[in-house]
C-alpha cells in the first residue's frame, strides 16, 4: 500500500473508532441521565426497573454489550482492513437491533439518546460497507 493509500486507510479507521466512541458515550450519560428521573433510584434498589427483575445475567449481558462497544473502539484501529470491514458492518448491526430491543418503554430522554445512537450506527455500517474495494483488496 502506498503512503497515500495508507493515510486514507488510517482515517477511515479513525473515523469508526471515534464513532464508536461516540455511541459509548451516548450509552454511558443516557444511563446517568436515568439517575435524576424522580424516583428510578428507589426502583433500582428493589432490584426491578420498568417491571424487570435485574438479575446476574441480565447485569452479564449489559456488560458484555457495553464492552463490545469499547472493544470496537479498539478493534477499528488494529484490525486489517477486510476484517475490520466486516467487523464494523456485523457489530454495528446487531448493536442497531440491540439498542432497538432495550428501547422497550421509551420516555422522551430514552427515545432521543436511543435515535442519537441509531444514526451513528448507521453511520458506521455505512462508512465501513463503503470502504473503497482497492483498499481491501491490498490489505
Amino acid at each position: 500500500m502506498d503512503r497515500r493509500q495508507t493515510l486514507i486507510t488510517m482515517k477511515r479507521k479513525a473515523t469508526l473508532s471515534t464513532l464508536w466512541i461516540f455511541v459509548l458515550l451516548n450509552m454511558i450519560f443516557r444511563d446517568i441521565h436515568e439517575l435524576v428521573k424522580p424516583g428510578y433510584l428507589e426502583e433500582l434498589m428493589t432490584g426491578i426497573v420498568n417491571g424487570n427483575q435485574i438479575t446476574d445475567e441480565l447485569l452479564l449481558l449489559g456488560g458484555i454489550m457495553i464492552e463490545v462497544v469499547i472493544l470496537m473502539v479498539l478493534l477499528s484501529w488494529i484490525l486489517k482492513v477486510r476484517n475490520n470491514r466486516w467487523a464494523n458492518i456485523i457489530v454495528g448491526t446487531i448493536t442497531i437491533v440491540l439498542v432497538i430491543i432495550n428501547n422497550t418503554a421509551p420516555d422522551l430522554d430514552d427515545m432521543f439518546f436511543a435515535t442519537i445512537q441509531l444514526i451513528a450506527l448507521v453511520i458506521i455500517v455505512w462508512y465501513a460497507w463503503t470502504w473503497p474495494k482497492l483498499e481491501v483488496r491490498n490489505d
